[in-house]
């Protein structure tokens, strides 16, 4: 029998099981460990515990299911999903493609390989095929071509041109917004997380339920089909696919509670935050421009840093210092995209949250990016959308190292106050400090206070959250001069002395 041809993905697919593969008597944390004190970046991004458990045992004895004799089994082997990209753009066609190969790395992070893409250029998608009844008829050779399972829109159909699509090319059919979804679904890890991605995906499902013929209706009355079905049988009743979508509210509603169920634990830790007047900074930006990079690079918080869209959903907090020692939380934020479904939006508001209740956003640019431009109003609108335009911006050019000189000239003309920093080298992250520390709003109100030594937590205190203008040792206490805020003034009204005694 003739040796199975070599497919085009085995190839690649032995390099990534080479790559995930550890070496015998080798834990991979401690491989990548090494790798990173090689390069002098060992506590660049902490612990990474998430890529531990994201990366780790890929293999495992005995669940092998292609056999060595191949000339009695039909000869089977696990490939990725074969997909064909397809858009349709009335602007510049270099935004079409910027857009069209965005979607390439969103399918590739969904865990597909592409085959190849497609532009159309026309005023508005076809209402009935998206593309056009010839373009269609192209795409569908294409398809059979090249092999591919699937075809995905680089803009989100609606029902009807889904289905159109799909009877034109003879194979699935998808859009960007259920790439994103499939996306979020793989790297939700918290509870709220995969609450909130479940009700994206059931508001996107609704309405694109299909019915599967009347073999499956539940509705009866007078004579169905033809045949008697007996008195008592009589009725409206009810379809299998008004079954579904009832089944389908349910869920949500419940999802829905269950989202509202958490707000109180997020309201009661941001109440704490405010109670000890302890300021908090969100990191936004478009996805995969580096937020998480840049958190571990601030705060040593260990959060997964991966070269992948969506790789972060759950906001991370964590506590950092400005360079005259106040303190303030820093969150790590879901990341931003063009086209972003709306249904995202809305189930992930309360992720957003993080983001509108902070005193000072730190917007990350990927300075590397083809198009920043696009990526900063993109992220700009979905703040709009938060409530989080009136919130003071810092924006910050990440990955630095990877550009030209020129190039930082033309990413300065586009917005002349930013701060160009990398969070693989260090390079100006200080300088992003200095600038969360001159934007936070600072106490305003003078006090002077006399402390007993047993009360060095009232001291620690004024220092960690106040600015001391004055400190000095006396015999009944620690005398100190002060700027507070309004809030803290009854825990330190016993310790109020005149500024005028000694």
């Amino acid at each position: 029998m003739a040796e199975p041809q070599d497919h085009p993905g085995d190839r690649a697919m032995e390099r990534i099981l080479a790559w995930a593969q550890p070496a015998e008597g080798a834990v991979l944390s401690e491989r990548a460990q090494a790798l990173q004190a090689d390069d002098g970046l060992a506590d660049t991004d902490g612990e990474q515990y998430d890529r531990e458990e994201r990366a780790a045992l890929r293999r495992v004895d005995g669940l092998r299911t292609e056999l060595e004799d191949v000339t009695e089994v039909e000869y089977r082997q696990l490939r990725l999903e074969n997909v064909v990209l397809v858009g349709v753009h009335s602007g510049s066609a270099e935004d079409a493609e910027h857009s069209l190969r965005e979607l390439a790395a969103l399918a590739e992070t969904a865990g597909a390989r592409v085959l190849d893409g497609m532009l159309q250029r026309r005023p508005n998608p076809d209402p009935a095929t998206y593309v056009g009844r010839g373009k269609a008829e192209e795409l569908a050779a294409i398809v059979q071509e090249l092999g591919a399972d699937t075809v995905v829109a680089d803009s989100e159909l609606s029902p009807s041109q889904r289905r159109a699509l799909e009877d034109r090319v003879k194979v699935k059919v998808i859009d960007r917004t259920a790439v994103i979804l499939d996306i979020f679904s793989q790297h939700a890890k918290s509870r709220e997380g995969k609450a909130q991605v479940e009700l994206a995906q059931l508001e996107y499902l609704l309405p694109r339920l299909r019915g599967w013929g009347e073999s499956m209706s539940r509705q009866a009355g007078g004579q169905v089909g033809g045949q008697g079905a007996g008195m008592g049988s009589r009725g409206p009743g009810e379809t299998k696919i008004e079954l579904d979508r009832r089944r389908i509210h349910t869920r949500m509603a419940r999802l829905r509670k269950q989202i509202k169920g958490f707000a109180p634990a997020r309201a009661a830790k941001r109440a704490n935050r405010d109670r000890f007047e302890v300021p908090g900074v969100a990191i936004a930006g478009y996805t995969n421009a580096g937020k998480s990079s840049l958190l571990n690079r601030i705060t040593g918080a260990g959060v997964l840093v991966e070269n992948a869209l969506f790789a972060t959903l759950d906001a991370t907090v964590r506590r950092a210092r400005t360079p005259d020692g106040r303190e303030f939380t820093i969150a790590d934020t879901v990341g931003f995209v063009r086209n972003l479904p709306h249904q995202l939006v809305e189930a992930f508001r309360s992720t957003l949250e993080e983001v509108s209740e902070s005193e000072v956003i730190v917007h990350v640019v990927d300075a590397s990016h083809a198009d920043p431009a696009s990526q900063i109003a993109t992220v700009r609108d979905v703040l709009g959308e938060t409530g989080a335009r009136s919130i003071p911006e810092i924006v910050v050019f990440n990955k630095a190292d990877l550009i030209s000189d020129d190039d930082r000239l033309v990413l300065r003309g586009l917005q002349p106050d930013a701060i160009f920093a990398s969070a693989r080298t260090g390079e100006g992250v200080d300088e992003i400090l200095a600038r969360i520390g001159e934007l936070l709003p600072r106490p305003e109100l003078p006090v002077s206070l006399l402390v007993p030594f047993d009360r060095g937590d009232v001291v620690a205190m004024l220092h960690d959250r106040f600015e001391v203008v004055h400190e000095q040792y006396e015999e009944a206490g620690t005398r100190i001069d002060a700027k507070v805020s309004e809030a803290v003034l009854p825990q330190l009204a016993e310790f109020r002395v005149d500024p005028a005694t000694s």
